[in-house]
């Protein structure tokens, strides 16, 4: 476009009318696009916050490939000899066994139900991505466990609900129980608190508790089995090839599970509140778009005169056309830049400053986190930008149909 169409495109946009309402209707529009703008950053921020946060918490619980028994019986024998082979596998980074279990755990007053959690601590041992970062206490009392106590990892919220802290006594009860003349009787374990851990996720810190391997093995009354293998990989969405991979080496016996069919719910349910998000808030873009056609529809008719006097001086229709889609696009470019200042500013003071607090018990996090992606600004710029462009097409074309001879004829 010639630097003629600007100058004209810009001087219709900052001369000032007979009729108010259309300088009205254009701030109304600019408005329009910057909220619409703002609202899809802001929504998009709050989905991908969503996602990442309970993706990455989840993760740091649970393995990205899981073999499980296909009918839960005993438990995985013979866990050893799959071990190798496993970590042969391309992408694999580590492969732990684990041993899950219903238990109660109690205080010196109060007791709560937990999932108590087997895996191999301490004596060179990875520890789990969970328990790398205690909220409070170490790993070192399972490198050298004192004969007769064993040590226990607890959720803080679990923490919380059993009344204990760091390096306190707490009871293991066991629903295996053992047979007694009066019926099953619970067995009871004591254990020391070692450390405490805080993932984020209400649910995960309300009921986990972790210890060693041999220690859950003992309150479970089982064998050397495990419940699961745990496989961790480099690159997560590469587990439904390492798992198609992982049942031909595991057996008949044996399935592998991967972490997107373990939470296909959440993820769908993610996956459907972003579309209809981006549905609904995209409602926006359109009533700004019908404000830019309102605008450029009643500019065209107050500019009648001048276009015919520019086409009677040798101005091609063309040209015409495109000083009323130049000031199309400028009105939605304002608000593009606009909305996205804003939606950035506020997702990052909101996540910064944790503002929107939520129920954990319903929402398991504790407030509602904001993640950018620089990706989603390109792309609502570039919706807001087409919006804009085809609200023009019709009033630019009515402009470049004007006839000289007839809107000058009166004058």
């Amino acid at each position: 476009m010639s630097r003629f169409e600007w100058m004209v495109a810009l001087r219709y946009l900052r001369a000032k009318r007979k009729q108010t309402v259309i300088s009205v209707i254009s701030v109304i529009s600019v408005l329009g696009v910057a909220a619409g703008v703002a609202a899809l950053i802001i929504a998009l921020a709050i989905n991908n916050g969503f996602q990442s946060t309970l993706q990455s918490s989840l993760l740091s619980a649970t393995a990205h490939v899981s073999i499980l028994e296909r009918t839960p019986a005993y438990g995985i024998e013979n866990w050893e000899r799959l071990v190798p082979k496993l970590k042969r596998l391309p992408h694999v980074i580590s492969v732990t066994p684990g041993l899950y279990g219903q238990v109660a755990v109690k205080g010196p007053i109060m007791g709560s139900g937990a999932i108590l959690k087997g895996v191999p601590l301490g004596h060179g041992a990875p520890a789990p991505d969970m328990l790398r970062h205690l909220k409070a206490g170490s790993l070192a009392s399972f490198d050298s466990p004192r004969p007769g106590e064993y040590s226990i990892v607890l959720g803080s919220r679990l923490a919380e609900q059993a009344g204990v802290v760091l390096h306190s006594p707490v009871t293991v009860i066991s629903y295996q129980g053992q047979l007694t003349p009066l019926g099953v009787v619970p067995s009871l374990y004591h254990f020391r608190v070692a450390g405490i851990f805080e993932s984020g996720l209400y649910d995960l810190d309300s009921s986990w508790a972790f210890t060693s391997l041999p220690a859950a093995q003992r309150v479970l009354d089982l064998n050397d089995v495990v419940n699961t293998l745990e496989i961790r990989l480099d690159n997560i969405f590469e587990a439904p090839q390492v798992a198609r991979q992982a049942e031909d080496i595991i057996g008949p016996k044996l399935i592998a599970n991967t972490w997107m069919e373990q939470n296909r719910s959440l993820l769908n349910a993610l996956k459907l509140e972003k579309t209809v998000s981006v549905i609904t808030v995209s409602l926006i873009e359109l009533v700004a778009a019908l404000n830019i056609l309102v605008v450029l529809v009643m500019l065209v008719m107050e500019k009648h005169r001048d276009v015919a006097i520019l086409m009677s001086m040798g101005t091609r229709r063309q040209q015409i056309q495109r000083i009323f889609v130049l000031q199309g696009l400028l009105i939605g470019s304002l608000g593009c830049v606009i909305g996205l200042c804003a939606g950035y500013v506020v997702t990052v003071l909101f996540n910064h400053y944790h503002w929107l607090r939520l129920d954990e018990q319903v929402y398991s996090i504790s407030y509602v986190p904001f993640q950018n992606h620089w990706t989603d600004g390109i792309w609502v710029a570039v919706l807001a930008l087409f919006t804009s462009f085809i609200a023009t097409l019709h009033p630019s074309r009515s402009a470049a149909r004007i006839a000289p001879a007839e809107a000058l004829r009166y004058e």
